[in-house]
């Protein structure tokens, strides 16, 4: 079963085996590669590391002093890196790649060399729009000599139907989890998020809405997100609302005080009582098939509610919390509109909890690692890795209007963003998956996402252009597949998790799922079959695949083992398949470098 693909071509296991080695990959199953690590083949000895440094100027660099000497400051090139953008935010780009570099130098290391078109152009794609590119965005990326078509790019997928589709997952599956809630539309809160995110709506808009939305689920999807979370006095809105808009955990202090958080008992039940005036209230309809009484829909309306919220200190005495936040009090009378009010106060400022999230967040998506471990744990209790370049990001936030395509241009356009995922000798102690603060002198790899994955084995088996299956109708498709991945808690903050990270469960669905299945089928407009039946040399096919799956071109020692394996299969199409499969079963697919 493991290797049905090796046995349909009369491969052994150990052929499969050799032919994965000899093409330099290696399978999630065998190796699970680390956060921070390069990407290496199974079968490697040690990980790969770049042959040439970083830039000119690097020979110059100052070794290690000893003990009782102080250390000298490595000799960074004088030349910024830059994507070839001259817009009006270029000094803030400028400052970024600063306060980056300033890191760099007081540590002594030297920055990984620039990566490559093939190598960037992937993760860029990954990054905004949630696939890999398909052949013919790579070569015509690889073939544009114009300086700024990194840029360019940019700007390119902040305009694509993918950006709206990916962070409209990403923040579906934030707000309400991958398991939908029962009896709440997940196609409600998509829509919402994808009319907000279509039109560029400031995130503070987006904040304000999700906290104080009222209506049906389906006319306003924002409900769906405080409509998850209203079981249990609360309480689980009270926590992830805190850790998605405001980059706090305080799920903690519900119960006590935390010793090194200054958010105290007091100040969760402060925040608690802001979503005591919501209720969620289920409406019914007759079903002449059954006769009986069915759910129809959902809808969140106020409730009348005054005063304070009663709860008890961990010596038992009964105290009582007043709607209230950093500082500023809310009239705690039936006619104020808690919510409402909650929702003014975090948006309203130069910097403000919710600028500080986000920014933290979005780094963290684009780098795998954000100025905080985690990303929502915020405070002095955890301080960020450079606060001084998060509080210049966060307050050129607010003052763009909460505008998240500009962010995202000033950390694409950034020079750590531009950096191979290859390390030298020089940085291979920059490893945050080892416990180390994040320096940003090479990218860290990412594993691939569920969406991620299904959306690039749809873009790699051409898919997304056969006509078999649109964007539109992948989505149910692709919610189902997703479920064989998720895990339900049943905590008090509703708290889920995935099996897709490396697990038998990933690597068998790898080897021989539905999707896998459907790409080496061969079927008409399938990429296998254009493969097949398109005139060309052989090494210009191996090529191809190496393009649609890797977004790069094999080396000549791939091409030669590819070859050679080629050479002793049946049929061309067997051969084909067994490579095509191997290459989508490398630890190079399916992890973002």
């Amino acid at each position: 079963m493991l290797f049905r693909g090796a046995r349909r071509s009369g491969m052994s296991k150990l052929a499969m085996t050799l032919l994965v080695s000899a093409l330099g990959l290696g399978c999630g199953l065998w190796l699970p590669v680390g956060a921070g690590l390069p990407v290496a083949s199974a079968f490697d000895s040690k990980p790969k590391v770049a042959k040439k440094e970083a830039a000119d100027g690097v020979k110059a660099a100052a070794e290690k002093a000893p003990a009782d000497k102080p250390v000298v400051p490595v000799k960074l090139p004088e030349k910024v890196f830059s994507t070839g953008y001259s817009g009006s935010y270029t000094e803030l780009i400028n400052f970024i790649n600063t306060q980056i570099r300033g890191g760099w130098q007081d540590n002594n290391i030297m920055p990984s060399e620039v990566a490559d078109d093939g190598e960037w152009i992937r993760r860029v794609y990954l990054d905004i729009a949630g696939h890999i590119p398909d052949v013919e965005q790579y070569e015509k990326f690889v073939a544009d000599k114009d300086k700024a078509k990194r840029a360019k790019l940019i700007d390119e997928l902040l305009d694509d139907p993918g950006y709206v589709r990916n962070f409209t997952a990403i923040w579906t599956n934030l707000l309400i989890g991958r398991a939908t809630p029962q009896r709440i539309s997940r196609k409600g809160l998509q829509k919402f998020l994808r009319e907000s995110f279509g039109k560029n709506r400031a995130w503070s808009e987006i904040v304000y809405d999700l906290l104080s939305a009222e209506g049906t689920m389906e006319e306003n999807g924002a409900t769906n997100f405080l409509m998850s979370h209203l079981n249990d006095g609360a309480v689980p809105a009270t926590a992830i609302s805190a850790k998605l808009f405001l980059g706090l955990q305080v799920q903690c202090t519900q119960c006590h005080n935390h010793p090194f958080n200054e958010w105290k008992q007091d100040a969760f039940w402060e925040f608690n009582s802001f979503f005591k005036q919501a209720r969620k209230v289920e409406h019914q309809k007759y079903d002449e098939k059954t006769g009986r009484m069915v759910f129809d829909y959902a809808e969140l309306v106020p409730q009348t509610f005054e005063g304070g919220v009663f709860y008890e200190k961990r010596s038992g005495l009964m105290q009582v919390a007043y709607p209230r936040f950093n500082g500023t009090e809310v009239d705690p009378g039936p006619e104020t509109n808690r919510r409402l009010e909650l929702a003014k106060i975090v948006i309203k400022g130069e910097k403000t909890y919710v600028a500080d999230a986000m920014v933290n967040r979005m780094w963290g998506h684009f780098f795998g690692y954000g100025f905080t471990k985690p990303v929502d744990d915020m405070g002095p209790h955890n301080a960020p890795s450079n606060p001084a370049l998060l509080d210049r990001m966060s307050l050129e936030f607010v003052k763009a209007g909460y505008d998240l395509k500009q962010l995202i241009r000033w950390i694409c356009n950034s020079e750590a963003y531009n950096l191979t995922s290859r390390y030298g000798s020089k940085n291979q102690n920059d490893n945050p998956a080892a416990g180390e603060s994040p320096l940003f002198s090479h990218l860290y790899v990412k594993s691939l996402s569920a969406e991620q994955l299904f959306d690039s084995l749809i873009v790699a088996t051409n898919a997304h252009k056969s006509g078999r299956s649109s964007w539109e109708q992948a989505e149910t498709q692709r919610q189902q597949w997703l479920q064989q991945f998720v895990l339900a808690f049943g905590t008090d903050e509703n708290d889920e998790a995935t099996t897709f990270d490396g697990t038998i469960p990933q690597a068998l669905m790898m080897m021989n799922g539905k999707l896998i299945e459907d790409a080496l089928s061969g079927s008409k407009g399938s990429l296998l079959n254009t493969v097949l039946t398109e005139k060309g040399k052989e090494m210009d096919k191996i090529k191809t695949l190496y393009i649609a799956t890797l977004s790069r071109t094999p080396s000549r020692k791939e091409v030669t083992a590819a070859q050679k394996v080629l050479g002793g299969a049946k049929s061309p199409f067997e051969a084909y398949q067994d490579l095509y499969w191997a290459l989508l079963n490398s630890n190079e697919f399916i992890f973002n470098h």
